[in-house]
């Protein structure tokens, strides 16, 4: 195994000249690609309709195309799923990544080609693989197996030969055969649909394996590590996985994570890569070690467009390319994909904090904010706040959620937040008023609505009960990796649902 680690190790290092040439000549790449995107796509009936085969430039594109949205696109994706070829992208599409989103409840269908498989998703994971092994080259990973915490698998019964899942499922599904043999569990049991029982399944297969790293999403890997803890009798994963040597994760920020992951995984030589990979593409892989921040990978089939977060809301907002951006401000990312996606903004928001190399964070969502009083709370606000506030107080975060509190007669405004515990703070009420002044250091016009209270009084927080937000996922029937709780909201639905689930269950 110890050679077939060091092929392996070689292969995947021979990436990184090609990650650096894009890393040199971003213009030149994303060039190249946007003109392959619009000639591969002009015979299509989207690029008949846009007329592809006259647009020479980007800015052309920008004024024929319009700003898309999974609803605008929804009629063409749904002619797709019944077997209609050659609308959005022209080679066949017989997959779709299934994803119920972070601000809508309804279901989404991306397509997922033939080429966004390869030169994208799949193009990704053996950068990623790449990356680590040019910054670890004395690695071992290839001697053991990756336990990859995947998602569910279904047959779409509108058509024999179109399939769907969620992207874990659909590349699991996807992989050569000889992936096969380093990843754990059996996909037998890595597509299950019943988490409940797939967790289970995946401590009891996976305990007696030699695990060298772990993928997946931090709140399911923690969920996991338990359960194999509990299993094994152990007190970390170093003891049943005691040549573990990196964690792979995205979807959501680490930050509040990360204590607990040193808790399960006791090394100071534990490697953590991020990644940012959606349903409509792989966009981002950590490329330096303790980064918080990730290259913006340029090669995948991907042509990008920028929306600044102050144009949001307009008809048809300016987008700007790649050249045009500036550092820490935020953007809302605009993707041409060889998917089929066209102009497509895909809800996530980030700033770039390298111009040279473009490196990203993710900030939040479009439409995942709170702005009830004209404060723009988003994600990365409250993800500082909070980290700062369990670091004071010695708490550590499970999960949470947020919305606004309405005025009512003479009273302010506010700020109403459930928030679930692995750790309790030491001293609560320190713990909120921590929150309440990093929200105010980090955003100004939270600070200016919060002057004296006059908008926005002291944020109301309540200490949810140990697995709230896991019994009210159940609830909804979104148990597994593809659902995330919705963070911050604009509105109280989510706040007011999961505050009567527990009244309810304390009658």
């Amino acid at each position: 195994m110890a050679f077939v680690n060091s092929i392996f190790t070689w292969l995947m290092k021979k990436r990184i000249h090609q990650i650096e040439l894009f890393m040199k000549y971003p213009y030149d790449v994303q060039a190249e690609w946007f003109h392959n995107l619009i000639d591969s796509a002009a015979h299509t009936e989207w690029g008949k309709k846009y007329d592809y085969k006259t647009i020479l430039t980007p800015k052309q594109y920008q004024k024929r195309v319009p700003i898309q949205n999974y609803d605008t696109l929804k009629p063409y994706i749904e002619r797709m799923l019944a077997g209609e070829q050659n609308i959005l992208w022209p080679s066949d599409i017989k997959w779709f990544a299934k994803s119920s989103g972070t601000t809508s409840d309804r279901s989404k269908f991306i397509p997922v080609s033939e080429e966004s498989l390869t030169e994208c998703h799949f193009k990704g994971g053996k950068d990623m693989l790449s990356i680590y092994c040019n910054n670890r080259p004395n690695n071992q990973m290839f001697t053991g197996k990756g336990l990859v915490l995947g998602g569910s698998h279904q047959v779409n019964q509108l058509n024999e030969d179109c399939f769907y899942g969620d992207l874990s499922a659909v590349l699991i599904k996807n992989l050569p055969i000889w992936a096969e043999y380093y990843r754990t569990p059996d996909m037998s049991i890595a597509l299950m649909d019943n988490y409940e029982v797939k967790m289970d399944r995946m401590a009891e297969a996976t305990v007696n394996e030699n695990v060298t790293s772990i993928s997946g999403v931090p709140t399911w890997t923690i969920v996991l590590a338990k359960k194999v803890l509990a299993l094994t009798g152990k007190q970390n994963l170093l003891e049943v996985w005691p040549n573990l040597e990196v964690y792979i994760h995205g979807a959501v920020n680490f930050g509040p994570y990360r204590e607990q992951f040193k808790q399960l995984i006791p090394s100071t030589e534990m490697y953590y890569l991020e990644t940012y990979n959606a349903s409509e593409g792989f966009f981002g892989i950590q490329d330096q070690d303790n980064s918080d921040e990730m290259l913006l990978m340029l090669d995948y089939g991907i042509f990008y467009e920028f929306i600044p977060m102050e144009n949001i809301g307009e008809d048809n907002p300016k987008a700007l390319l790649l050249g045009e951006v500036e550092l820490n401000k935020n953007y809302a990312i605009v993707i041409s994909t060889n998917g089929g996606l066209w102009r497509y903004m895909i809800g996530d928001t980030i700033h770039f904090t390298s111009l040279s190399p473009y490196r990203i964070k993710i900030t939040g969502r479009t439409k995942h904010f709170i702005n009830a009083f004209g404060e723009e709370v988003i994600i990365d606000n409250a993800e500082q706040a909070l980290a700062k506030a369990c670091q004071q107080t010695g708490a550590e975060i499970k999960d949470y959620t947020a919305g606004p509190i309405y005025f009512k007669g003479e009273q302010a405004g506010g700020h109403e937040w459930i928030i679930e515990f692995d750790k309790q703070p030491g001293d609560f009420e320190k713990f909120v008023d921590i929150m309440d002044q990093t929200l105010r250091e980090v955003n100004s016009d939270y600070d200016a609505k919060r002057f004296k209270d006059m908008a926005l009084c002291r944020p109301k927080v309540h200490n949810a009960p140990e697995d709230t937000f896991y019994n009210w996922l159940k609830a909804k029937n979104k148990l597994g990796g593809q659902h995330k709780v919705p963070r911050l909201a604009n509105e109280r639905k989510y706040v007011d649902d999961i505050l009567e689930m527990l009244r309810t269950a304390n009658s």
